[in-house]
């Protein structure tokens, strides 16, 4: 790992949310749903974050992703501080950080067809021609195996699985460099969730994505992750490669989250 280069760094992040009361809102404390994350994550490598619902994992994707502001702490891209980002700049990060949620119904507009949601962000960012942007969606489309003929259909049109498709498909669309997953195929059925992990996969090898998957599902998470993370109550409890995490968990918390949810087959090397 020494050799390769680090992409993402998160350093000591804190993302409190304050709890208010009175009638003037007065602070009285403070809901610490990330409290001291460090990590780093490497170009093209595949990082696993695991823990259960309230953890803080999401919070922490959010914050990466500009949504939640950072109460605390450093998070840096290619070394450079997101937070000091300016407009332009910021721009230019969006495009390199892309995310596919948990939920493709409500990721995608259902009054938009297929073409204009995946050409929407490049014509916000000024990527391409008019007159090219029907081939560039196809494009995307055979990416995700996915036929042409689909470009002007809607997404109440589609199986949750087709609509999962769509929402990589918008993701990669940018040619984004980090790829934040999160719960992104919790809501699919066994052998839907498997093919889109087969694409996940596939993907990041032509492309060269480096991915953060966020899940709760162990059972998932050892066959997409190059190292794991797990959370509890906002922090880091344990760390390390699939097989040492999950082949000799060292925390309680981890072997209560293995105990749960059983994992199926081997870790990948």
């Amino acid at each position: 790992m020494a050799d390769k280069e680090i992409l993402l760094q998160v350093r000591d992040l804190k993302v409190w949310f304050p709890v208010k009361k009175g009638v003037f809102g007065r602070t009285v404390g403070h809901v610490k749903a990330v409290d001291g994350v460090s990590f780093d994550l490497m170009r093209g490598e595949t990082l696993g974050v695991v823990g259960e619902s309230g953890c803080g994992k999401s919070t922490t994707s959010r914050a990466i992703l500009l949504l939640n502001k950072p109460t605390g702490g450093e998070i840096l891209l290619g070394g450079r501080d997101i937070r000091s980002l300016s407009g332009a700049e910021e721009l230019a990060y969006r495009r390199r950080v892309q995310v596919v949620f948990q939920d493709p119904q409500a990721s995608l507009n259902p009054r938009h067809t297929v073409m204009e949601i995946l050409t929407e962000g490049m014509v916000y960012h000024r990527l391409c021609r008019k007159e090219e942007r029907r081939a560039k969606a196809a494009e995307l489309l055979a990416a995700v195996g996915l036929p042409d003929t689909m470009l002007d259909r809607y997404p109440h049109e589609f199986s949750g699985g087709q609509r999962q498709r769509l929402c990589i498909a918008r993701a990669i669309a940018l040619k984004p460099e980090l790829l934040i997953c999160d719960e992104a195929v919790s809501a699919l059925d066994l052998t839907i969730r498997a093919q889109v992990l087969d694409l996940l996969a596939d993907l990041k090898r032509k492309l060269g994505l480096t991915i953060l998957f966020i899940t709760h599902d162990l059972g998932v998470v050892q066959h997409v992750a190059d190292r794991i993370i797990v959370m509890n109550r906002g922090r880091i409890v344990e760390s390390g490669t699939c097989a040492e995490v999950l082949g000799s968990p060292k925390e309680e918390y981890t072997k209560r989250l293995m105990a749960a949810v059983p994992v199926i087959g081997k870790p990948l090397a």
